[in-house]
């Protein structure tokens, strides 16, 4: 197992990967288009996920399978009896990991954040090429894309980041009961990038 259920400061109830097996495991394009399906539209079987997901069954099974021998699906409670149709489920709605400070865990962390920023930048293109021309005017208008510079320290920024989740988690984890009749669904990208400390010097001197 290499993940394990939010808890403390982890205000959406995302699953906490901290094992480099796991991050490693993740760090593969088909496992999480995987898993992003089964949060975003719920349970699934292979066949069903395969169409979206770039692979065939069998090959989607097998992807599946290695995600949950990490925690991260696992069987659907309404999933049958019939392996051929085994339904599967996210085990949580997010994931998110940390930066370890050991060699392996940070060559681990990379290469799934390598692969985190190629989906997010892949699908800010599609959005901007297919979704962005077919919205309407009021969708329109509160659709954002900023990049905002900010001279921050560590616990700053820690702090940002803890006050955007704090907004964040009443939506996040609402019943779909309780959503007004007009939603629809909205990625929000978040990445701070702190920069060297050359420049954080620069901004100490300026």
């Amino acid at each position: 197992m290499g993940a394990d259920s939010g808890t403390g400061d982890n205000r959406l109830g995302d699953i906490e990967i901290t094992d480099p097996k796991a991050m490693r495991a993740l760090a593969h394009p088909v496992r999480l288009a995987v898993l992003e399906r089964l949060q975003r539209d719920g349970p699934a079987t292979a066949t069903q996920l395969s169409p979206h997901v770039g692979a065939t069954p069998s090959v989607t099974s097998w992807h599946l399978r290695h995600l949950a021998g990490f925690g991260l699906v696992r069987d659907a409670a309404e999933g049958g009896s019939d392996r051929r149709e085994r339904r599967w489920e996210a085990v949580a709605r997010g994931f998110r990991f940390q930066m370890p400070e050991d060699a392996e865990g940070t060559a681990a962390a990379r290469a799934l954040g390598w692969e985190m920023l190629a989906r997010a930048a892949e699908l800010a293109e599609r959005w901007a090429t297919d979704t962005e021309p077919r919205l309407e005017p009021a969708w329109r208008r509160v659709a954002k894309l900023a990049d905002t510079r900010i001279v921050v320290s560590a616990d700053e920024l820690a702090a940002i980041d803890d006050a955007i989740e704090a907004v964040l988690a009443p939506y996040v984890l609402r019943d779909a009961a309780d959503r007004p009749r007009d939603t629809r669904g909205v990625r929000l990208l978040r990445h701070a990038l702190p920069e060297a400390a050359e420049a954080a010097a620069e901004d100490t001197e300026a």
